[in-house]
């Protein structure tokens, strides 16, 4: 069983919605009617040693600031403000007081940049392994709350930033070329290790009311961009040549082997914002984004064919070939390898 498969069980199963509950399973944060005009965010999300992290490379103050910024960026994905945060922090026997004191340190630092204060959680003992889980509570207003199901056979597919960059660390560090003293390489390293949530621009591109539908991505663009597709009945094709990648990038890819568009594709975590808009509101974008201080850039079409398509180029000169490439970042629990 494979993960989008576990989830739609569970979808099944958790039944209907009850008064006050505008939005449950299916999107980045779950939508609870609050205050007049308002609405709650909750979101959850789990980093466990050894598949979310390594702690021979990831310093835990970082590992604690990334901790709250994969959380606030999923409530930035709706549009929101992130208000407050709990931390189940599950931890094996003999555990280093010194490496828990750095993370927590890192953890409080960043809640208190992003302004959603640590106000409870849990501490548990774990089998072998660090384990950590995080809510988030954030709000919005009630009319900007951007969802997944809007998107349109015909907006164009935007990203904020460029792609592909914490999968490259991610590499390095595995490669051991982590301490490569080139600052291009470095940030890299620093986008696996410590990432930072879009809040301002997902805030001004919710109020704007310009975008359908918004995710963020920390599956990787094929899943992520399959997500939103699947939420609104629709396909979408995007162009290799317009995937937005820093110079950075391309040097990894070349020190490492490996294919960049693949990275920017199928590679997870860089928390950018995928969002959807009619094409004729292209200027105002632009002009949100730089009003927010990153780069807006568009990368396809929503279709009403069904499917996540790739278009790169083909062998032959001139040509052009199309791949289907939906759910194709990362997942937990993917289909075993036919014999």
């Amino acid at each position: 069983m494979k993960e989008r498969e576990l989830i739609d069980i569970i979808a099944r199963l958790a039944g209907d919605k009850r008064p006050g509950l505008l939005r449950g399973i299916g999107d980045d944060c779950a939508v609870i009617k609050g205050q007049p005009g308002r609405v709650q965010l909750v979101t959850m999300d789990t980093l466990v040693e050894s598949v979310h992290f390594d702690p021979n490379w990831h310093p835990p103050e970082k590992l604690g600031r990334k901790s709250v910024a994969v959380n606030v960026s999923d409530v930035a994905a709706m549009g929101g403000t992130p208000s407050f945060a709990l931390l189940s922090l599950g931890l094996p026997a003999g555990f280093d007081d010194q490496w828990v004191d750095r993370f927590l340190h890192g953890f409080t630092g960043s809640c208190r940049e992003y302004g959603c204060p640590l106000i409870g959680g849990d501490t548990v003992r774990s089998p072998d392994r660090i384990v950590i889980t995080v809510t988030m509570i954030g709000e919005a207003a009630a009319d900007q709350v951007v969802y997944r199901s809007s998107a349109r056979p015909g907006d164009t597919i935007w990203v904020s930033g460029s792609l592909g960059r914490a999968a490259a660390g991610l590499e390095l560090c595995r490669a051991g070329a982590a301490q490569q003293p080139d600052p291009l390489l470095e940030s890299l390293v620093e986008a696996h290790l410590n990432p930072r949530a879009r809040t301002a621009a997902g805030r001004l591109l919710a109020a704007s009311g310009l975008v359908h539908a918004m995710i963020d991505l920390s599956d990787g663009l094929a899943t992520d961009l399959a997500h939103l597709c699947e939420e609104s009945r629709a396909g979408a094709v995007i162009a290799a040549e317009d995937l937005p990648a820093s110079p950075a990038l391309y040097q990894a890819s070349r020190l490492l082997q490996l294919d960049p568009v693949r990275l920017m594709v199928s590679g997870g975590e860089d928390y950018e914002l995928l969002f959807t808009a009619a094409p004729a509101d292209t200027g105002d974008l632009l002009g949100l984004a730089a009003r927010a201080g990153v780069s807006f850039s568009p990368v396809g079409v929503i279709t009403a064919r069904s499917g996540v398509w790739l278009k790169r180029a083909g062998p032959g000169q001139d040509a052009v070939e199309e791949v289907r490439i939906d759910f194709k970042g990362f997942d937990h629990f993917p289909a075993p390898a036919k014999r």
